[in-house]
């Protein structure tokens, strides 16, 4: 009788001559489960001495890359090092956009007055970077305020230009657009006679669109992407990108981080525009960095856990500055963010700042109903990488097979094997419980197709242990 479970790819049933053949079939080696390494894309702003021209996707491995390929001090540039610094092992690419045509650029000005009557030193924060100089006995606003011209000259990791005109200081933002406006400016003296005072950077106008940038890497495969902008027309445009992309027929499932450095109001307002299971908020008030720093770090740090279940609880964002003490969230905000689709950023042990808890920006369903189902970003990572596992081993085992009630019958075999592999890695879990659930029928339309039905049981994060004290006297 002819083999029923036997099947040859290379070897026909129609050989005469004699011999022992044997072929090699592969498609039974992969036991396990796919790796699940991160890959993100950097969307940002360059500037005109960087080599790498705009729109060109460019895999960055160091600091001293980026400033070569996006220029010094360039939006691209600076993310590019908070996520480095976030997270070292990071695979990072990038793609730069060029300044929009009707960009306007930021400035902000520093006057110092009065000549100093003993020495000190002048200092500009630029961020969370700083440019200082020594002040001498009898230096006038015109002589500090040249050194100070000179030594931005000599910081051109800087994100802004300085000019200078007697005692007045004028910093430009290196990139155009409304970002150059969050660049934080402010300066200190010790040299008794003079005084400084600052005006912030105001009047940067008009960014570029994220869409074509998107749109050339929309068969990058990435699995996060990080934003520079978080304003609605952005943020709306990076969602549909990811509905997209991330849809079942497309398969390149991502999600996205962006940052924001403003009031928690104003944040959720935001989050609320966008609400998406697929794009996530951290919101460090007050902080010192720029935003798309934040936005980098954020992002890095969601990067270097590639189990999608773990919860990234207490995860700190490295090279990220704590603010103020007037800006840190109280309880009651945290909570606040948490029910608005917003991941608040805090401050631990140590002054590090931390994710709180990391979750989407989508709170309510097409009905305005609130849900939760997508509320723990570990959610829509894990069926993510579920979907992916899936695929994967279907794709190993059937390559091109017949629609039999025998192959049929071993679809729903590596379906169920790898629900209780996932369950192994604690990614679901009760398996064994929703084993009948796991189904595989023949389409009513389609004669070649196969309809699969999976029970996706996700693994919690154990984010609340509730307790209480039963007084005794």
């Amino acid at each position: 009788m002819p083999s029923l479970n036997i099947s040859f790819d290379s070897l026909p049933s129609s050989i005469r001559r004699p011999g022992k053949y044997f072929e090699f079939n592969t498609k039974l080696a992969v036991r396990t489960l796919a790796s699940n390494l991160q890959r993100v894309l950097i969307v940002g702003q360059r500037i005109a001495a960087g080599s790498v021209p705009a729109l060109t996707i460019k895999d960055v491995f160091s600091d001293a890359e980026a400033a070569n390929y996006f220029g010094a001090g360039s939006i691209a540039h600076l993310m590019v090092r908070a996520a480095i610094t976030a997270n070292p092992y990071i695979a990072l690419q990038v793609i730069a956009m060029d300044d929009a045509g009707a960009g306007v650029v930021a400035t902000g000005t520093h006057t110092t007055t009065g000549t100093a009557t003993g020495s000190g030193v002048s200092t500009v924060n630029v961020g969370d970077m700083q440019v200082a100089v020594a002040v001498a006995t009898g230096d006038t606003p015109t002589v500090q305020a040249a050194a100070l011209k000179a030594q931005f000259d000599k910081q051109t990791d800087l994100p802004v230009t300085a000019t200078v005109a007697a005692g007045v200081l004028t910093v430009t933002a290196k990139n155009k657009g409304t970002l150059g406006n969050g660049i934080k400016i402010s300066a200190t003296n010790t040299a008794p006679g003079s005084t400084v005072a600052v005006v912030a950077m105001a009047s940067g106008a008009s960014d570029p669109t994220i869409a074509t940038a998107l749109a050339t890497v929309l068969a990058g495969g990435h699995n996060i992407i990080i934003s520079a902008w978080n304003d609605s027309t952005n943020l709306t445009a990076l969602r549909t990108h990811l509905d997209f992309v991330s849809g079942p027929r497309e398969k390149r499932r991502a999600i996205a981080a962006y940052g924001h450095v403003g009031t928690l109001s104003q944040a959720t307002t935001l989050a609320g525009t966008i609400n998406s299971g697929r794009m996530t908020c951290g919101n460090l008030p007050g902080a010192y960095e720029n935003v798309f720093e934040l936005a980098a770090s954020y992002g890095a740090v969601i990067a270097s856990e590639e189990d999608p279940a773990r919860p990234l609880n207490t995860l700190p964002l490295t090279g990220i500055s704590a603010p103020p003490l007037a800006n840190r969230l109280s309880g009651t905000e945290i909570e606040n963010a948490l029910a608005n689709g917003v991941t608040p950023l805090t401050v631990g042990s140590g002054d590090k700042v931390q994710i709180e808890r990391a979750v989407s920006t989508y709170t309510v369903d097409a009905n305005g109903t609130p849900d939760i189902s997508l509320l723990d970003l570990t959610t829509i990572r894990s069926m993510d990488y579920g979907a992916k596992a899936y695929e994967t081993r279907i794709a190993l085992r059937f390559p091109r097979e017949k629609k039999t009630k025998r192959n049929k019958a071993r679809v729903l075999e590596e379906l169920l094997d790898v629900s209780y592999k996932l369950e192994e890695l604690e990614i679901i879990e009760n398996v064994a419980a929703n084993a009948p659930g796991h189904l595989v029928e023949d389409d009513l339309q389609d004669p070649s197709r196969l309809d699969c039905k999976v029970p996706f049981d996700v693994v919690n994060g154990m984010h609340v242990v509730a307790g209480r004290l039963d007084l005794y006297l």
